[in-house]
């Protein structure tokens, strides 16, 4: 196995500190690894500008690193291109929904006699049902949305397409 290898593998157990069940592989916010000679530099974008977690991400970027004897470890943060939920796993999102956080979905076009825009279908997460109504455009996040199930009446955290 390559280095490079071996420190992705190292990566895909660090897990964000917002949503401990999914890793920052399955956020999909590596971009990329570059070891040069002993030093290694991680790069990742995060899934906002202004991301609280990213710090926490960084530091535990370097002791998961440091855990398997890489000491010159840098976490180097972009921003561009911008990180987009199509960056996620599908085992990410799957995970997202058995927490009980809707995962991104795709936003579907509604036409009406006056105009034609996209919404977002969002499942609920308890009972599958698609009849959900949104309540706040920022959940307990800033990259999540507050929606209410009008079947089961729970309210649950969705994470936003973008």
């Amino acid at each position: 196995m390559s280095e490079i290898n071996k420190i992705r593998s190292i990566l895909s157990k660090v897990t964000d500190p917002e949503v401990p069940v999914l890793t920052i592989a399955d956020l999909g916010i590596i971009r990329d690894v570059i070891v040069n000679d002993e030093k290694i530099e991680v790069i990742i974008t995060p899934t906002y500008s202004g991301c609280p977690a990213m710090d926490m991400i960084s530091i535990n970027i370097k002791l998961a690193l440091a855990e398997h004897g890489y000491k010159n470890v840098t976490v180097k943060n972009i921003l561009s291109p911008a990180w987009t939920t199509d960056w996620m796993s599908e085992e990410g999102k799957q995970k997202l929904k058995a927490y009980g956080i809707a995962p991104p979905n795709t936003k579907q076009a509604v036409c009406t006699p006056d105009s034609f825009q996209e919404e977002e279908t969002v499942q609920c997460p308890q009972c599958s049902s698609f009849n959900t109504q949104l309540v706040s455009r920022f959940g307990s996040t800033a990259c999540k949305a507050l929606y209410q199930c009008n079947d089961c009446k729970e309210p649950f955290d969705y994470f936003k397409c973008h």
